[in-house]
């Protein structure tokens, strides 16, 4: 038994789309009561911070729709069905940036929402980039500018609101502690 746990005593599913599934659950709580749950199902994903031989991070601009605005990102998706998370990352990394690397490097995977939502994600170094002539190209539904930026100058960006996501914060954090060590 899990401390703490919440038995699922029902679950319906209430939509089903291209990356997410929602499930309302009826659960009983530990004290013997019931309640309800919201559930987001994700496949899971990858998060890569590519450093460049001059030691500056390759981040892409992009327009989220959630948000209705663009912010700067590490390179990132979502892992198709069976990949294993390094093959998705050397993926993604080709696809939104045009780089491979020679050197890969996984440093933390950890859930993004874990009050609603199951998505763990994989975050990666990239090292020993090399830009490719004829790279995989973006989804059709994807639109993208690539900046190379110093820790120092993500931290700017980070205070004039660029950066908002855990992601992206989470590798300008590590990048800042391997810098002092």
């Amino acid at each position: 038994m899990k401390k703490f746990e919440e038995k699922t005593l029902s679950e319906e599913k209430i939509f089903e789309g291209r990356v997410i599934s929602l499930y309302h659950q009826e659960v009983e709580l530990p004290n013997g009561k019931s309640s309800t749950r919201e559930i987001v199902k994700h496949p899971g994903a990858v998060a890569i911070i590519p450093i460049t031989e001059d030691g500056k991070i390759v981040l892409v601009e992009q327009y989220r729709k959630a948000l209705e605005r663009s912010i700067l990102e590490i390179p990132a998706g979502k892992l198709e069905k069976g990949e294993e998370p390094i093959n998705t990352a050397k993926r993604e990394l080709e696809e939104e940036t045009g780089y491979e690397a020679n050197e890969w490097k996984h440093i933390q995977s950890f859930y993004t929402s874990p009050g609603f939502a199951d998505e763990y994600i994989h975050i990666f170094v990239a090292k020993g980039l090399r830009k490719l002539e004829n790279s995989a190209q973006l989804d059709e539904d994807e639109f993208v500018e690539l900046l190379e930026l110093s820790v120092e100058e993500c931290l700017e960006e980070l205070k004039k609101g660029s950066i908002h996501d855990a992601k992206t914060c989470y590798a300008i954090q590590y990048l800042q502690l391997l810098n002092k060590n």
